[in-house]
This record gives C-alpha cells, sequence and structure tokens, in this order.
C-alpha cells in the first residue's frame, strides 16, 4: 500500500466531501500520521472509512467524524481542552496542535497506556493522560475552554455543563441509536447555554456514560 496515496485519498474523498474544508485541519491531517495510532492488528484499515475496535469494547472513530470535530471545536493556540475518552491518542494529538494543553480522560487503565505511548511516540507533550470516568465531569483542571467526547452520550450530564467556562463550548454527539446528533454547546453565562446542532450520526456509546431513566412516574 502507498500510505501517501491512501493518505491523500482519505482526505479527498471521505473527509473533504464531509464539509471538513479548514486548511488547517486538512493540512493537520498530513502531519499527524493517522496509522501511528492505529493498533497494529487493525494498520490496514487506518486510512478506511470504518470505525476500528479498541481495547476494553471501545472503538477509534471514522477519519471524517475526527476531522469533523476538529474543524467544529476550532480550539485556539491560548485554550485549555477536555477530552472525554482518550482511545489510542489520535484525537487528542490531532487537538493539541491547536491548543495550550489537552486532557485526555480514559476509564480504562490499558487505553491510557496505549495513548501515552502513541503520544509519546509522537513527540506530542502538550497533552496529559489521566484515568477516570470523564464521562459524568472532570474537575480537575476545570473549567476548561472546550470540551470534547469522543464517544456518544445519551444525555449530557450537568457536571459536564459545569466543567466549561463561559464563553466555552462542548462538542458532544447526544443520543441513543440509531438517533443521535452532534451537538456545539456555548456556554453564554453561569446558567446559560446556546446549542447548535451539526450532523446526524451514529457511534458507540462511551464507557461509563450515565444512562437515562426510561421510566416515567
Amino acid at each position: 500500500m502507498n500510505i501517501e496515496q491512501a493518505r491523500f485519498n482519505m482526505i479527498e474523498q471521505q473527509i473533504r466531501p464531509w464539509d471538513v474544508l479548514d486548511t488547517d485541519v486538512l493540512d493537520l491531517l498530513l502531519v499527524v500520521k493517522r496509522e501511528n495510532f492505529v493498533p497494529e492488528a487493525h494498520k490496514n484499515l487506518a486510512f478506511v472509512d470504518t470505525m476500528i475496535p479498541l481495547a476494553d469494547g471501545e472503538s477509534m472513530l471514522t477519519p471524517k467524524l475526527e476531522a469533523r470535530i476538529v474543524q467544529d471545536v476550532a480550539t485556539k493556540k491560548h485554550e485549555n481542552v477536555l477530552l472525554v475518552g482518550a482511545g489510542t491518542g489520535y484525537l487528542a494529538a490531532l487537538l493539541s496542535h491547536r491548543a495550550r494543553h489537552v486532557t485526555a480522560v480514559d476509564i480504562s487503565p490499558e487505553m491510557k497506556a496505549i495513548a501515552e505511548k502513541n503520544l509519546a511516540a509522537n513527540g506530542i507533550s502538550n497533552v496529559s493522560v489521566e484515568l477516570g470516568n470523564a464521562a459524568q465531569g472532570w474537575a480537575n483542571g476545570a473549567p476548561f475552554d472546550a470540551i470534547v467526547v469522543s464517544g456518544s452520550l445519551p444525555v449530557l450530564p450537568e457536571a459536564l455543563l459545569q466543567n466549561v467556562k463561559v464563553g466555552g463550548r462542548i462538542l458532544a454527539i447526544i443520543g441513543e441509536s440509531p438517533v443521535m446528533s452532534a451537538h456545539l454547546i456555548t456556554r453564554t453565562g453561569e446558567h446559560g447555554y446556546d446549542t447548535k446542532k451539526l450532523f446526524e450520526t451514529d457511534v458507540k456509546a462511551l464507557n461509563g456514560a450515565a444512562t437515562p431513566s426510561h421510566f416515567t412516574f
């Protein structure tokens, strides 16, 4: 496989058609080598439009979804970012190039170790990987300028809303399969939030996500 041709095809055939047109993001996909973050057993899927299975039942998002998230959350060089779900470290690596610091939190000790190893191997020093369940909020380092949730949540917990600064934003995929949407939630005040629906998708629920009650009283 010609890796650079495969990477070019991924960008032109999957990512651009999905409204990822920010040249900084497209350039970033050339710089941060996705194949370096894909598990050895699935290297042949590094540039394929599919979710890649990871340890502990987790999965790596599709390339177009990762790129769209980075574009739409639009982190800036002075910002501190919380990534809920570290995965293999690839999304953290992309975000880190456009942020001051990324705190990536994973519920799985194995995934935490994999992310740390991959980030170090690729020379990325402004990401810290922590162990825990940030799907229900993460006070350590809060409030953050931006929060990115790397899997879906049935509902967005109040704690995460409180973890973002006024003026900051949360990018989260909310809902239950097969109907869920990506939302950009901007905190406008102490108790005010502005929500913009970005696109519809269907991705695996994040490990440790709060499950809403389906009972009514």
